[in-house]
This record gives C-alpha cells, structure tokens and sequence, in this order.
C-alpha cells in the first residue's frame, strides 16, 4: 500500500519526503517491497519470435569477422564473453585499429532496453545489429559483399532457411538473427536477486548497507537513475565528466535530440555484472569501482550542463566502500561459454 502511494504521489507531481521515499524498502531477504528489483522473461518482439535455429545463426554472425571490411573484426571483437561481452579498453578500437571516443558498452541485458546505444539512435536490438558493419570507423563492411558471401556459402545458407524459412539472407533476417542471439545474453540472478529472492546468505551485511546508500536519496542517491529492475531508468544524462570539459567534447545524445539538457548526455548503463565490465563511463575514464564511486560523491567534474540529478554526496569513508561491496554483489556468476564452429 505505501508503494502504491508513493508511486500516486510521483505521477502527481508531489513532493515526496526524502525519507519517505527512503524508507520504501524493507531490507530483509525476500521482501515483497524489494520484488521490483527482479527482471522478469527477456521482451521478445512480436515479429522476431525467439527460436534455437536463430540464437544458433545469430551466434555464428556475432563472432564471424568476415562481417567487417578487413576480415579482422567481429561483433564480439568489441563485446567478447572475455570481457563481460565488452571489450576491457576505456574506448572502442575500430577499423584497422583506430582509437573511437567512446566505450564499448556491455551487451548484457541490453534485450530488456527499450532504446539502443550511448546516443540512444537505436530503438531495437534489430535496429542496431548492424550499424557497426556500415560505419566506415568501425567495421567498415561492404553490405553488398557481405551479402553475397552469405547467399553463396552453403552452411550459412542451411542456416538461413532453417532460421527463417523462405525469406532467404537479407539485412533484416541478419539483423534479426543477432539480435536473437544477444537476448541470450542476461544476468538476473547475481547474489542481490538471489537476496531479494529470499536467500538470506546471498549478500554480507555490507552489501545491504551498500544496498541502503545505493536507494537512499539523501546518500548514494544512485536508484534516481539506476532503477529497478536492470539498474537503469533508459535515460540520458550530463554527469559531468571531464572529458565533457574538452574542446570538441562529445554531445552524446544532442546529436539525436538537439535539447539543452541533452548536451553531454549519454544512456544510463545498466550496473548488472559491472564487476566484469571496467573500465566505466561512456569515456572509459573510471578504472574501478571505487573511481566511479568517488565521482558521483563529488558530484562530478565539469559542472556546466550538469544533470540535475547529480548532486555532491555526504558519505563517510566506510559508506563508499558498502556502496563499491553492493555494487560487486550485481554480478552473476559467468557460466562456461563455448564459441560457435564458423563455416568456411
């Protein structure tokens, strides 16, 4: 019933104590205030129901480097199981090496996203499969020659039509087998879910102080943007890194939505398996977790068009490390992974 108020009185508009919001939760293991936290079965679009025979073929194109230009790079190049299907550089390396401005996100949980990418020029994970392949920075892959070698390989052909019966080797069934594919990809049972599941040993009791700052808007503030369940609100914000500071710095997402507020913006990243994925920020400037901590406890760098959810932290030495030991709870085990036979 207090949730159900709280969410009136949001929608509303009304201010809403900090406290209140604050005290939402109770924090013991299997709690039905913390269920909103659990991801429920992966979204799957009406058009591109999710089969084996296409996460099969989507997973052979995910890892084929005959999809880039050279021959030399993959989808998974940048998004590797290696890497908690990111890359371990602070900025994405491209065609024949070249240094990009921005971090290769995770795919991780990425299918639960109703937007795609940094900028947000992504609806869809269909949307995007292929927008690497054509951009000249990055795979810089000919569509046309790609889809010659497709129609006139035998295995991928077998594929295809077991895949998607009579609609043959096209951009949209390589689009749609990857994406298949990367609905795969999810992390949903990390010591926290098995926590808010009930699992009273899931997490140490530093973990839940840390889950406390993380949700207390007076302390770590951090749900204001990192919400449930796949800790993000699929929002774009200013956090006032310094890169924003240099000249010619990024707009992020002001190139796809040309909004004040928008300058220096870039897609919240969902937490999940963060662990995994260092370094962070969409510039790859934070190395740990403890980096990325500090800055939001100072309220960032560069304050010009700062977020407004951004704000300076009053935390306690001792709070900063259960925040980072919260953070380290939002990993899922990895299971063994095993690379897919490409045809010759």
């Amino acid at each position: 019933m207090k949730n159900k108020l709280l969410l009136i009185c949001i929608l509303l508009g009304f201010v809403v104590p900090a406290s209140y919001a604050a005290d939402k939760y109770v924090y013991q293991a299997g709690h039905p205030s913390l269920q909103e936290w659990l991801l429920g079965e992966v979204p799957v679009p009406k058009n591109n129901p999710l089969t084996p025979a296409k996460v099969e073929l989507g997973k052979m194109l995910f890892f084929d480097p005959r999809m880039s230009g050279e021959g030399t790079m993959s989808c998974a190049t940048c998004h590797s199981p290696l890497f908690g299907w990111s890359d371990g550089l602070a900025t994405a390396k491209g065609f024949l090496g070249k240094v990009l401005g921005r971090a290769s996100p995770t795919v991780v949980n990425t299918a639960y996203n109703p937007i795609q990418m940094w900028d947000g020029r992504a609806k869809t994970l269909e949307d995007q499969a292929m927008g690497p392949m054509r951009s000249n920075v990055e795979m810089n892959m000919n569509i046309g020659q790609l889809m010659s070698f497709l129609r006139t390989n035998e295995v991928y052909k077998s594929h295809f039509e077991k895949a998607f019966p009579g609609e043959g080797v096209n951009e949209e069934t390589v689009s749609k087998a990857i994406a298949s594919f990367e609905r795969t990809l999810v992390s949903k049972n990390s010591p926290f879910d098995l926590w808010v599941k009930g699992d009273k040993k899931a997490m140490t009791e530093q973990q839940v102080r840390g889950f406390k700052i993380f949700v207390d808007p007076e302390k770590g503030n951090c749900e204001v943007c990192h919400s449930a369940p796949n800790f993000t609100d699929n929002g774009f914000h200013n956090i006032g890194l310094a890169s924003w500071g240099h000249e010619n710095a990024d707009m992020g997402r002001y190139t796809e939505k040309p909004l004040r507020l928008m300058k220096g913006a870039f897609k919240t990243p969902t937490i999940r398996d963060a662990t995994l994925t260092a370094p962070y920020f969409h510039d790859g400037s934070a190395k740990t977790l403890e980096e990325v901590v500090e800055h939001y406890a100072k309220g960032g760098e560069v304050t010009t068009n700062l977020s407004p959810n951004m704000k300076a932290l009053n935390l306690t030495k001792q709070e900063k490390r259960d925040l980072v030991a919260f953070l380290q709870a939002l990993t899922t085990e990895p299971k063994p992974f095993t690379l897919p036979v490409l045809p010759l």
